[in-house]
């Protein structure tokens, strides 16, 4: 049962990275009538819905009674504002990049987006040893090596080794996505190991303190929110632009920490390094034939296959690396 439960938490994992990634870029390069919706209310309504599914999880863990249920709530959080106030900090910065990752979709291509943003392997181990004092493996320096390398091939200019430079298919800037792409992989790592901090010295469930993250969420989403988007709130509303494919944009969201909190629990490293890859595999494949944004070269081939290969590389040996609790927030950000 247990192995079943891990390959079906990976496969889950593999649908709904993919499904994110895909749905997100759809979503914001569809020409459609009327104003494109707001990321920034997508952002504060992901954080609304995991607050939601983490109080129906604490719910049923304590067999369905409201009182224990308003009794953990009270003595975790309320009771506990020092504890609470601490989260304030990865919840900003998980906010700001939940933001970036719409930029960075809204101007690069689902593949390179997904190869790029492994980036984040290097910023949460280098994290891992500067704050954690965490020792890395020689696998585990020579896979970031191999990342950095294959990173830097797919964001080569295409011109420089293919020839000359293809017509961009996507919208917007690649500057644009790619810087966000790379701020979002070091507020990811800093955020992630700074949260795992905090885990190690309390015993409070993780579910309660993806709530406590999801409030301060709420709050900074919403000064987002008004502070970026106020004017084009006031005229049109928050919820301008929606239709069934921004709400599956924003349910993938929600879900996404709770598939990476399942994976974590049954699936280890290596496991989770082959979801990863066959996401960027799924995601290349459908970018070209379907969302037709994307036209691969053989350096952009050769960076994905490195990419690929570090990831597994860093799960190869079991020392001592970044543990996946890191990533275990209900985030996209995090987007394995």
């Amino acid at each position: 049962m247990e192995s079943r439960l891990k390959y079906m938490s990976l496969g889950v994992l593999v649908l709904q990275t993919t499904s994110l990634v895909l749905t997100m870029r759809y979503s914001r390069t569809l020409q459609g009538e009327g104003p494109r919706y707001l990321a920034s209310s997508a952002v504060v309504l992901a954080e609304l819905l995991k607050i939601l599914i983490c109080l129906l999880l604490i719910f049923y863990d304590h067999d369905f009674s409201f009182l224990v249920l308003n009794r953990v709530l009270k003595e975790e959080i309320l009771n506990k504002p020092m504890e609470t106030l601490k989260l304030a900090i990865p919840s900003g910065i998980y906010t700001l990049q939940n933001n970036l990752l719409y930029v960075a979709l809204s101007n690069l291509d689902a593949a390179t987006y997904q190869v790029t943003y492994q980036l984040k392997i290097l910023t949460t181990a280098l994290f891992s040893v500067s704050m954690l004092g965490k020792r890395l493996g020689l696998y585990q320096w020579l896979s970031l090596l191999i990342l950095m390398t294959g990173i830097a091939l797919v964001q080569w200019p295409s011109e420089s080794l293919d020839g000359p430079a293809p017509t961009p298919l996507s919208a917007g800037s690649q500057l644009v996505g790619v810087i966000a792409v790379l701020i979002a992989c070091f507020s990811s790592g800093f955020a992630g190991v700074y949260f795992e901090k905090i885990l190690k010295g309390t015993k409070q469930s993780v579910w309660v303190r993806n709530i406590q993250l999801g409030l301060f969420g709420l709050v900074f989403g919403l000064m987002g929110v008004f502070v970026y988007d106020g004017e084009r709130v006031r005229e049109s509303g928050v919820f301008q632009g929606y239709n069934p494919l921004t709400w599956t944009v924003v349910a993938l969201q929600a879900l996404g920490g709770l598939v990476i909190a399942t994976v974590i629990k049954y699936a280890d490293n290596i496991l989770k390094g082959f979801a990863t890859s066959l996401s960027i595999i799924l995601s290349t494949l459908i970018s070209y034939f379907w969302l037709v944004d994307f036209d691969p070269t053989s350096v952009f081939f050769l960076g994905a296959v490195l990419v690929i290969a570090a990831t597994f590389l860093y799960g190869y040996e079991i020392g001592d690396p970044p543990p996946a609790k890191a990533e275990s927030r209900l985030e996209t950000h995090h987007l394995p």
